[in-house]
């Protein structure tokens, strides 16, 4: 096994639906985020990164697992992820890393940890079934209340839940780091700092809002498409997002999109201390650097909101991978998913002797593309939903420049990125398409069955309800929380003068005494 000094540590940062439409790094004139930006100009951008479920607890699952969630049965985003599930963390860790969970995962059920040797906060969001979707009732059904208040109250706030939880994480990440270098350097690590922001509600305090000028906040490309000219999937969204309840108008457009881009400028500042601190520590020339999000945001593309379809501005991710010690700086085309994650960190934690996987792994390593080795590469990428605010299995394939769109029961739609980027052309149905219509529906097809997907996605909505229904939130919620020693970081036990001098970084020997 190599030595910490051959191997490099890894840093995951994950921003919570954020689409990479926005970002300097794919292209927005606009929006401010230069260490991010940074990360681009020195790393591996990948432009068409996709996730595998554009909705929090199904993506992150299926990144950690490096498996489709429909293949370790998570539906929706209260479904519970068995630790029976070998993780990132898991191979990670016996491949001789400390790994460390700093931030939001969303797992679901009395595991909170899958494999991590350390977790350092708490999670933001429920770890119980609260959020069970009852797709019986229908689109309608809201489990976590949902609606376009995020959209017609947002604008600028002094404090936000959100905020409260991130400025928590980045200080645990930043603390962490420091700790990493002076106590824990006897292995590579493996550390996640996982943000909420800039997840709606679009709210944002002034200092970032004022970094933009309101009347220079672009307006969405796409207009809203009128109710019944929508295809299933996004009409189903319209109504499980209740915008039939509110009068969205421009100005609240504008006013969201304001806040979002300042919400991004926020993470974006939080990526600079996660660097700096790297840097100060040592650390930075052999850590590899992934950013990534578990979704997007349509931002009132189309008329939609939030994330939970496939079009580009809800499935596509930020996905920049820095580590100019191993890896020039380069732009990447072809498609790539989360769960190529675990393959690829695997891969490098490993120096290309990767163990054999317990379970069959749906992603491939990035490591060739990540040196320009371009062979072989399969260029198809799988999403897939069956969450809240639907009714049927839904799932999409990308090959290419081709993306297909699957909503069981209803028409297929088809779209060529190429020639129509704001996916407004469905070519479904069309003679000159119909071959690869065809081939893109087998490979959607293959080994997912719609028909048992339903099946058991009702069967266990079913069964969460009544767990739900029959148990009050102390009895049913599995929370982590967070247990810090007493002892570790302060003075106890021994005079202050040494433990302080250990905790000195870098350490300085002790001056001896003069002979007596």
């Amino acid at each position: 096994m190599s030595s910490k000094q051959e191997r490099p540590n890894i840093v995951l940062i994950m921003a919570d639906q954020l689409t990479p439409s926005v970002l300097p790094a794919y292209g927005h004139k606009t929006v401010k985020a230069p260490h991010i930006q940074a990360l681009a100009d020195n790393g591996v951008v990948f432009e068409n990164a996709y996730c595998n479920f554009p909705l929090c607890v199904p993506s992150r699952a299926s990144m950690m697992a490096g498996r489709l969630a429909n293949n370790i049965e998570c539906w929706d985003n209260a479904t519970e992820m068995p630790g029976q599930i070998p993780t990132l963390a898991h191979y990670l860790r016996g491949s001789g890393y400390h790994t460390v969970l700093c931030g939001k995962m969303h797992f679901v059920g009395p595991d909170q940890v899958h494999g991590f040797n350390e977790r350092i906060t708490t999670d933001i969001y429920p770890s119980n079934f609260s959020w069970v979707p009852d797709w019986i009732e229908g689109e309608k059904y809201r489990p976590t209340g949902i609606n376009m208040s995020a959209v017609v109250d947002s604008g600028k706030c002094v404090r936000s839940l959100q905020m409260d939880y991130d400025d928590e994480v980045e200080y645990a990440g930043v603390q962490k780091i420091h700790d990493l270098a002076r106590f824990q350097n006897d292995k590579p690590f493996f550390l996640t700092v996982s943000f909420t922001h800039p997840h709606s509600p679009y709210i944002i305090t002034e200092e970032y809002w004022d970094r933009y000028d309101h009347d220079e906040i672009e307006m969405p490309t796409v207009d809203p498409i009128p109710v019944e000219e929508l295809d299933q999937h996004s009409k189903w969204l319209h109504y499980a997002h209740a915008q039939e309840k509110h009068d969205v108008t421009d100005e609240n457009i504008r006013t969201s999109r304001h806040a979002y881009y300042g919400m991004t400028s926020y993470i974006d500042d939080k990526v600079g201390n996660i660097m700096n601190t790297l840097k100060a520590t040592g650390q930075d020339k052999n850590t590899v650097v992934i950013l990534t999000a578990d979704h997007g945001e349509m931002l009132g593309e189309r008329g939609m909101w939030y994330k939970q379809s496939f079009f580009e501005n809800s499935v596509r991710v930020p996905f920049i991978v820095c580590y100019p010690e191993g890896y020039e700086a380069a732009r990447i085309k072809e498609n790539v998913s989360l769960v190529d994650l675990l393959p690829t960190l695997v891969d490098i934690a490993t120096d290309g002797d990767m163990p054999e996987f317990a379970s069959p792994m749906d992603g491939n390593s990035l490591t060739g593309l990540l040196t320009g080795d371009r062979s072989g590469w399969s260029d198809v990428v799988i999403s897939e939903y069956t969450g809240e605010g639907v009714v049927e299995p839904c799932r999409m394939v990308k090959k290419g420049s081709l993306k297909f769109m699957y909503t069981h029961n209803y028409p297929d739609q088809l779209f060529d990125l190429e020639s129509d980027p704001l996916e407004l052309n469905n070519l479904a149905d069309t003679p000159d398409y119909a071959a690869i219509q065809a081939e893109l529906k087998a490979i959607c097809l293959d080994g997912w069955d719609p028909e048992d997907i339903k099946r058991r996605a009702i069967a266990t909505q079913k069964e969460r309800w009544l767990i739900k229904n029959t148990t009050n939130e102390q009895d049913d919620s599995w929370a982590y929380e967070v247990k810090h020693s007493k002892d570790a970081r302060y003075v106890r036990h021994i005079g202050a003068v040494q433990t302080k001098a250990k905790a000195r970084y870098p350490y300085v020997e002790p001056t001896p005494f003069k002979p007596e």
